[in-house]
This record gives C-alpha cells, structure tokens and sequence, in this order.
C-alpha cells in the first residue's frame, strides 16, 4: 500500500489581486487527498502577500510566494516557467490547479514537459486506499469516469463549483516562504503592454452559484433585461446559449456550452432555450435546472428537475416579484 500522507501542490488562481473560489476549492481537495501531509499554496504575482491569511483559513500549511511582477499579468510562458521551479522546490506527490483559463492552459504544457499524466476537468476526489481517485465527465457529461495513477506525481485540474471549499478557520496560519523564480526575458514569446477589459460587474460566471440563462427566445439584446434583473436578485451571473450569441443578443463571453464555458452552479434558470446537446454540455450538471420555455417538446425539459412552460416574459418577471417577496420577509 502507499505512503498515506502525500505533499499537495495548489497552484492559486488570482484574478486582479483576488483569489478565485476554485483556489478554496482546490485546497478544501488537498487536504483530503494529503491525509496529515503538508499542503503548499503557490501564489504568482506582487500581491500574494495580501492572500497569505486567506489560503492559510482555508487549508493552507504553506504559502508559497513568487512575487515576480512579470507574473503579475497571465502569459503562458512566464508562468510556465515559474510553475516548472515551484515544482522543483516543492518536490508534491500531487498537484491542483483549477480547471479554468489558466489552468487549462499552463497545466498541459506543465505535464508535456515533466513527462506527467493529467487528469483534466475533474468534478470529484476522493481518497481510497491511499490511492487517489479522480472523476470527471466523459461524452458530453452524459457519463462519468474515475480514473486513478498507478505511479509517479497525480495531477489534476479540477472544475470550480464542485468540491465545497472549507468553512474558513480563523486559528489557522501558514508558513510563508519566498521563491526568487528566474524568467530569461528573451524566452517571453508574449509581451503585455496593456490589459483592456469589458465593463462589467457582478459575479463571475463560471464561479456564480446562481446561473439564468437566455436563448434564442428572449429575441433581442432588449429580452436579457429581465433575466439581468432575476441574476441580480438571486446574487448570480447571467450566461447564454450559442444562438442568443450567433444572433448578437449578447457578447460571446456569457456562451454556455461544449464551445464556451462549462458551469455548474446551485440553480440554472434556462430562459427560452430550447436544449442542443452542445448547451447541455455547458450546464447539465448544474445542481438544480429549472427551465423556462413556450414549448412543452423544447429538450431543455429532458435535464430539468423543474419545468415551466409558458412565455419567458411573463414568466421570469412573475419569478422575480416573487422571489422579492420571499428575500423581504428573510
């Protein structure tokens, strides 16, 4: 049988000098699979300092700061190589990184270098036997897979809003260490001059715990109004099907689906979508799926646990009033 005890790896997602949920998530992983070993935090960029606390609440034994400011800014090279030495040092048994824009793309390069299998997208860890068990969906998410290693480093990328993060521990701290990475500037393929961002507020999509959705059928960019305010309510993001894009309702970054984001919050609210197998892809593990739709054959009702058939437009303002009312007496 194994060593029980393993050294984790987590590799913090940060976003404009803030942890992502998936990094709580990750750590909340770690802690399971390390079994009373040690579980390192590596954080990237010249405000890791400021999350120390943070990681350390949600399970962090070690923090790992690489206050490096060209990693400030995501590039794939930079942060490939500064990965690469993380590694070096800490030498785990096991390493996390969250399934999203940058994990799906420094992990790959990460494991091609290092000779190292990847388990992509998980949705579940588990630890049995001291073997380290890693689910994640298959075919569309119409099924599931547990895979496990049979040696070496386990290295996985894990789906945000599917391990619950732990409660935070306000007695916990963590030792922090510093880490000069080196980066040969003439290695940099990739130069940030600026970044320029969208407007925009709210929850982050991929991480809302709450999702209402349009499709083809709110017709106009003017028919996502109602689905803005229902979102607001709820605390939650709005996304969108591929054809409410195609149609330029809204901006490709809400895309819900196999060619866009892939969510799984605690309620999805599908709002005139009909229910293409590539939609069902994005959000058919969603917790609770209500839909929304004029037609009773729409395949949307196939997934849902909850559905409404009707006119989007009476519909959701008639959830919204009432979801009002059920917030006001608490």
């Amino acid at each position: 049988m194994e060593p029980m005890s393993k050294n984790v790896l987590v590799l913090a997602d940060v976003r404009e000098g803030e942890l992502r949920n998936v990094s709580l998530e990750s750590l909340a992983a770690a802690i399971k699979v390390a079994d009373g070993g040690t579980v390192t935090a590596a954080v990237f960029g010249s405000k890791g300092k400021d999350l120390v606390e943070k990681l350390a609440h949600h399970g962090a034994d070690r923090v790992l700061l690489v206050p490096n400011e060209q990693l400030d800014t995501y590039t794939t090279d930079a942060y490939f190589q500064a990965f690469k030495q993380v590694i070096e040092k800490v030498e785990p048994d096991v390493i996390f990184t969250g399934h999203t824009a940058i994990g799906r793309d420094v992990s790959p390069r990460i494991a091609a270098r290092l000779n190292l299998g990847l388990v992509s997208d998980c949705t579940d860890v588990e630890l049995k036997d001291g073997k380290i068990l890693l689910t994640r969906p298959i075919y569309a998410g119409k099924a599931f897979v547990k895979k496990a290693f049979r040696d070496g480093i386990v290295f996985a990328t894990l789906r945000p809003n599917n391990i619950p993060a732990l409660e935070a521990d306000t007695g916990r701290s963590a030792e922090v260490e510093e880490l000069d990475v080196q980066i040969a500037p003439d290695s940099l393929r990739t130069l940030i001059k600026d970044v320029v961002r969208k407007a925009s507020e709210g929850v982050d999509l991929s991480e809302a715990r709450v999702v209402v959705s349009g499709g083809r059928g709110v017709k106009s960019a003017e028919g996502f109004k109602p689905l803005q305010e229902l979102a607001d309510l709820l605390g939650g993001a709005v996304g969108a099907s591929r054809g409410a894009c195609d149609a330029d309702y809204c901006d490709y970054a809400l895309q819900i689906g196999q060619t866009g984001k892939v969510v799984t919050p605690d309620l999805y609210i599908a709002c005139g979508i009909s229910g293409a197998i590539q939609h069902l892809a994005g959000m058919s593990n969603s917790k609770v799926i209500v839909a929304i739709n004029k037609d009773p054959e729409a395949n949307i009702f196939s997934v849902a646990d909850y559905g409404i058939v009707g006119d989007l437009f009476e519909v959701v303002p008639m959830l919204t009033e009432e979801f009002k009312k059920v917030l006001a007496e608490g």
